[in-house]
């Protein structure tokens, strides 16, 4: 018998399932996660880009009594913080499986992307605190200098940006740090603007504005890497897969007269896992059904790490009590000329 040993719920091989003909597929699913293909020396040079240019920026936002520059700043540090967790877990999650990790440590990059979700929430908590304060008794800011910092942040956000689109963006854990670098551009714009308005108009409150800008973009960033970290650790069906249409689909193939124990997950990001319990007609054929829905997961859902416990209807060695949603098959014709499919007949 074989089985994922992952030791997630509801797999086959756990007690109560039945002794019957079962297989898996693992064809390229061991290559999906973080990411072979990622490349370090792009994630690098955005690193050092970041770095250099966040100490000159927090600098001048102190001498310039800008909220805006000092919270893009932060946002920086952020963004310096996001790719070192990438690269971490990048070679974290690049370690073979061994011992109790049979899938390696793969969820490294999900961690990651959780608290840089956790970080940017934070920092926008506090950027909103002072900011309302900054609106009460604006300060005297120098929106000239703010202007041409920020338009240089602006410039040095647009090649890191560049640099980190060219990774492997399927990783939650590099998408995680290309969404901070993508939302600080956006958050230089706004201080870019806002120091124009204050260098010819004098409306200090525009760098408070601005301010709030970049904390309302901190704030989507952060809650969308933690939704789908989340997602991903609650073992979540992926994204744009409807289970109880999988299903469904699985049972309407020949033979199949039912699917149950249906678990589909992610191990991480790019990487999903299917498990089921597949009950064929009593003279149908487990191998070539189980290939025959293999097939189908590949080419329909891009699912290619799979364990199918295969039986045969009237085998009263079968699991008595299925777990979660039972997915029969709805077709009134007869056996669908099914004797002279190959995969019905043993």
């Amino acid at each position: 018998m074989s089985t994922d040993l992952d030791g997630t719920p509801g797999k086959p091989g756990a007690p109560g399932h039945g002794h019957g003909h079962q297989g898996e597929g693992h064809g390229h699913g061991h290559g999906h996660g973080v990411s072979a293909n990622a490349d370090r020396r792009y994630l690098t040079g955005a690193l050092v880009l970041i770095i250099g240019y966040m100490s000159v920026e927090a600098t001048i936002g102190v001498i310039a009594s800008s909220l805006a520059l000092i919270s893009d700043a932060a946002h920086m540090m952020t963004d310096a913080f996001a790719i070192i967790f990438a690269l971490i877990a990048m070679r974290i999650a690049a370690r073979p499986p061994k011992g109790g990790y049979t899938y390696g440590l793969r969820r490294a990059e999900i961690l990651s992307a959780q608290l840089n979700g956790l970080t940017l929430l934070l920092l926008a908590a506090y950027f909103v605190y002072e900011s309302v304060e900054r609106l009460l008794h604006p300060p005297d800011v120098n929106g000239q200098l703010v202007f041409w910092t920020s338009l240089s942040g602006v410039a040095i956000n647009v090649v890191a940006t560049w640099l980190i689109s060219k990774a492997n963006r399927g990783s939650l854990n590099v998408e995680g740090a290309f969404q901070h670098i993508l939302n600080d551009l956006y958050a230089f714009i706004a201080t870019t603007i806002a120091g124009l308005v204050i260098w010819t108009t004098g409306f200090n409150r525009a760098d408070v504005i601005a301010s709030l800008f970049v904390a309302a973009l901190m704030l989507k960033a952060g809650y969308g890497l933690l939704r789908d970290a989340g997602r991903v650790l609650m073992e979540a069906a992926p994204t744009g897969i409807d289970p109880t249409e999988l299903g469904a689909r699985l049972a309407e193939r020949p033979c199949v007269e039912e699917v149950h124990d249906l678990h589909v997950w992610e191990v991480s990001s790019g990487y999903p896992a299917l498990s089921a319990h597949v009950l064929v007609e009593p003279k149908g054929d487990c191998h070539a059904v189980r290939r025959d829905l293999q097939e189908l997961l590949r080419s329909a859902y891009g699912i290619t790490h799979t364990t199918l416990e295969v039986d045969h209807l009237d085998d009263e060695f079968h699991c008595e009590d299925p777990h979660g949603p039972r997915h029969v098959s709805v077709t009134d014709e007869p056996p669908h000329d099914h004797a002279a499919d190959p995969r019905c007949d043993h």
